[in-house]
């Protein structure tokens, strides 16, 4: 979001800026689809496309391009493999294909309207094109959608607003700080507790919705899909198993549940006893998160993260 309001920002000071995207990257390119990069004409710098001398000459070039009149569109392509034709000065055997928009004061609705999206949690799509730098309602079924047929004839679709959500159980430190993490993330992040009064859960300013509920009915909070994270972390033991016997039999992207190997030891003796499939129980990451002797919430939070962040993107 800081990406937007930062070009908005610009936009309403009557500058001109260029919007860098990469819509195309094969190999081990380190730009990667979406990276987006501000270039303004104070000399602003904000994103990245990749980084190294590869996006400093991109730099160079969009700043220079600022001072003249004619701030064209276009599209260049980068192959990373040393010092060839379009190629970009790094070694890294990929490539990548960089857009070029120059914006101006007539795109400021347009980049409120993400901005709006974003903060509304909405869906919508950002539509580039050699002639448009557009935004829509319409949010696609992917994060992305491109087609380069010449450097002419193109187009790059890209999703805006939260893909995942991650529904966190318990609100407690750990889910403070986990909270905090993915927000970083770009997560949609909603915390279930069933305190009144929970100091944490009060004082937790970073999840974007807080419910206080009966776990008895924790699956009709929950919707089922690939776009749905669960981290269960509440407070007691008869919490974590009422509400995993509630969620177990449904169909998320991921279910993880905070706990000692002893205690999940016992609590799958008890699923099991309660009818619940040895299959249904393997289903679980628990202990929720990689294992790196976590300690602090925070060190939690990011096992918690790593382990996620790796099912989003192996199970794409």
């Amino acid at each position: 979001m800081k990406f937007w309001k930062h070009i908005l920002n610009k936009l309403q000071d009557n500058q001109k800026v260029y919007v860098l995207t990469v819509i195309e990257n094969f190999g081990s390119s380190p730009g990667r689809k979406g990276f987006k990069m501000l270039v303004a004409q104070n000399k602003f710098i904000y994103g990245s496309v990749g980084g190294g001398v590869m996006e400093f000459s991109l730099v160079e070039e969009a700043q220079q391009l600022l001072q003249e009149n004619n701030s064209p569109t276009f599209i260049k392509k980068q192959i990373h493999k040393g010092n060839i034709k379009d190629g970009s000065g790094m070694i890294c055997s990929g490539e990548q294909t960089v857009a070029f928009h120059c914006l101006d004061a007539n795109h400021i609705p347009t980049i409120q309207n993400i901005l709006n999206c974003l903060q509304n949690g909405e869906k919508g799509a950002l539509n580039l094109t050699p002639t448009s730098f557009s935004f829509s309602n319409k949010s696609l079924e992917n994060q992305f959608d491109y087609q380069i047929n010449t450097t002419d004839d193109w187009f790059f679709k890209e999703h805006i607003g939260f893909k995942e959500t991650l529904y966190i159980v318990g609100g407690g430190h750990v889910g403070v700080a986990v909270s905090e993490l993915f927000i970083k993330l770009d997560f949609h992040v909603v915390i279930f507790d069933n305190r009144e009064n929970l100091n944490t859960l009060e004082n937790n300013k970073f999840a974007h919705q807080k419910h206080i509920i009966d776990y008895n009915n924790i699956d009709s909070y929950i919707p089922e899909g690939n776009a749905s994270y669960i981290a269960i972390m509440t407070n007691k033991y008869t919490d974590d198993k009422l509400v995993l016997s509630k969620l177990l039999k449904n169909n998320y992207k991921f279910i993880g549940v905070l706990g000692s190997k002893a205690k999940l030891k016992t609590m799958w003796d008890v699923l099991l006893q309660d009818g619940f499939t040895q299959e249904e129980i393997n289903t679980v990451y628990a202990p929720i998160g990689i294992s790196i002797k976590s300690e602090t919430p925070e060190e939690i939070a990011i096992s918690i993260a790593a382990q996620i962040i790796q099912v989003k993107n192996l199970r794409k």
